[in-house]
C-alpha cells in the first residue's frame, strides 16, 4: 500500500491543492453571501434567491471540496516520508485544518438559520468571521512551506 501511495504522490498532492483552492473559495464567498443576505434581502423573494445561492455553493462546491481536501490530505499524511510528526509544522497545519473544518460546519449551521428565519448574526459579524479563513490559510501555508 505504501508503494502505491508513493507512486501516486505527485497526483495526490496536485488534487489536494486543487481541492483546497475550491474549498477556500467557498469559505471566502459564503460569508460574503451572508452579509448581502442580511443587509440587502429586503424582500422575501430576494431572500430566497440568496438561500438558493448559499445552498448550491455549500452542497455543490464546498462540501465536496472539503471531503476531497481531507481524503487527499490524509493520503499525503500516510505517504511515507511526507510528514515528520517530530516537527511543529504538521501539528500547526492539522490544528488549522481542524479549525477550518469547524468554521465550514459553523457556516452550514448559519445557512440553516437563514432558512428557518432565525439568523441572529449581523452583517458586521459575518464580515469579521470572514477573516478567519485568511488567518488559517496563512498558518497552513507558512507551516507547509517553512516547515519549522
Amino acid at each position: 500500500m505504501t508503494d502505491f501511495l508513493i507512486s501516486l504522490y505527485p497526483w495526490t498532492k496536485a488534487f489536494h491543492i486543487m481541492s483546497v483552492i475550491a474549498w477556500m473559495a467557498g469559505l471566502f464567498y459564503l460569508p460574503r453571501l451572508f452579509v448581502y443576505h442580511v443587509e440587502k434581502a429586503e424582500t422575501e423573494a430576494l431572500g430566497l434567491v440568496f438561500e438558493v445561492m448559499e445552498v448550491k455553493l455549500l452542497r455543490a462546491i464546498m462540501n465536496p471540496a472539503m471531503i476531497a481536501t481531507w481524503v487527499f490530505g490524509l493520503c499525503l499524511v500516510f505517504t511515507p516520508g511526507v510528514v515528520d510528526w517530530g516537527y511543529t509544522w504538521p501539528w500547526t497545519k492539522a490544528g488549522a485544518v481542524l479549525v477550518m473544518t469547524w468554521y465550514h460546519h459553523w457556516l452550514g449551521r448559519r445557512r440553516k438559520d437563514f432558512v428557518a428565519g432565525r439568523n441572529r448574526v449581523t452583517g458586521r459579524q459575518y464580515r469579521m468571521m470572514n477573516e478567519l479563513p485568511t488567518i488559517l490559510m496563512a498558518i497552513i501555508v507558512i507551516s507547509v512551506v517553512v516547515r519549522f
